[in-house]
């Protein structure tokens, strides 16, 4: 993903990359909850990747087992069964600020929330559309992604930057703590 994204740290496209895949786990489980009030179990030894596809980041579960749709559940399955576990190993390896990683998985969550939410009004399923908000509301609530932004609806405004203005060619994202790209003199401070 490095090489892909040109970019110019190892930090910057393992941000980028733990952003992804956080948007993969909360939109396959706000999906399922909203849609059908029941989550997938994604425990780590029915999860699937294969690094050396053309798309890593396709995900599969070699079985299928329902779980209630509740916060609490969907922070154990995604939050401490994946995200804390990945940060852990990121900030051991590349040197990567814990705020800069609840950022990014606060923003994923936002992110899925609100496209669910886009798709759900305009096909007339209020309820789909109320169990995304809730349960999106719930768990930016949770301690792990407390204080990483503030949502207004279903906007989105995180208080960490995932560094992907320093990819040549980048810039900043719509929920991004900047406004514009910092200078290149702050950019050592970002995240």
């Amino acid at each position: 993903m490095a090489n892909a994204l040109r970019a110019p740290e190892l930090r910057i496209a393992a941000s980028v990359a733990q952003q992804g895949l956080a948007a993969r786990l909360w939109s396959v489980m706000l999906g399922c909850a909203a849609v059908y009030g029941r989550v997938p179990d994604l425990d780590p030894g029915l999860l699937h990747w294969d690094p050396d596809a053309s798309a890593p980041g396709d995900l599969w579960l070699s079985e299928v087992r329902p779980l209630p749709a509740d916060s609490a559940t969907v922070a154990d399955v995604v939050l401490h069964g994946h995200l804390a576990p990945l940060a852990t190993a990121l900030r051991a390896h590349y040197r990567i600020a814990p705020g800069l990683l609840w950022g990014n998985a606060a923003s994923a969550l936002a992110g899925a929330a609100r496209q669910l939410d886009h798709w759900a009004g305009p096909l007339g399923r209020t309820e789909a559309a109320t169990r995304t908000r809730t349960l999106a509301a719930e768990l930016l609530a949770h301690p792990l992604l407390a204080g990483a932004g503030t949502l207004t609806g279903t906007a989105f405004r995180r208080r960490s930057c995932c560094l992907y203005y320093r990819v040549p060619g980048g810039g900043v994202c719509g929920d991004c703590c900047f406004l514009r790209p910092p200078r290149s003199s702050a950019r050592g401070a970002s995240g």
